[in-house]
């Protein structure tokens, strides 16, 4: 039976480097499932992809997959951990997308995530701790992320949440609320 995990948190709390402790642990390969798109033109957000890469262990598979989570899951097959990283990055990645065809894809994501043959390690910002954003765009992304991550966690064995240089175990701690 594949288990599946969610790590959650705000910027720069150290979320990735939990998840990336919890894949070296697993004894399987793993597949780092890079969300990030490029930008030769934005110097810092390439320093941000380079020193996630320079955390890698070198036998770690790295895929880059900026647009269809489903396909990589669904092809992905055991032994194999897929460490996704990060939904936030995806979600902007897909923000372009009207509301039925996001729908469909959210869908997707879910009903592929249940019924994975492999473990799946999810990465996924916290965006609504703060002001709501002034633009509509901020505001779409902030939701259609938020929404994800409730949906995810409600389906998620484990839910940590990384925040104030801690790891909280959401799913210990935690009661999970009814989904609408």
């Amino acid at each position: 039976m594949s288990e599946h995990i969610l790590v959650t948190g705000p910027s720069r709390s150290g979320k990735s480097e939990w998840a990336e402790r919890l894949a070296e642990k697993r004894d399987q390969p793993i597949i780092y499932v890079a969300t990030a798109l490029e930008n030769p033109d934005d110097p810092e957000w390439q320093q941000r992809i380079e020193k996630h890469r320079r955390r890698r262990p070198p036998h770690w598979q790295t895929l880059s997959v900026p647009y269809d989570l489903c396909a990589t899951i669904e092809q992905a097959n055991p032994p194999h951990c897929l460490l996704i990283d990060s939904l936030g990055t995806w979600v902007a990645n897909e923000l372009e997308k009207d509301e039925e065809t996001w729908n469909s894809i959210i869908t997707c994501l879910l009903e592929t995530t249940q019924q994975a043959s492999v473990d799946l390690i999810f990465v996924a910002e916290e965006t609504g701790w703060g002001v709501v954003p002034a633009y509509p765009l901020g505001r779409v992304f902030r939701d259609r992320l938020g929404h994800l991550i409730r949906k995810l966690g409600a389906i998620a064995d484990t839910t940590y949440l990384v925040a104030g240089g801690h790891v909280l175990n959401l799913s210990l701690l935690g009661e999970p609320l009814n989904l609408l």
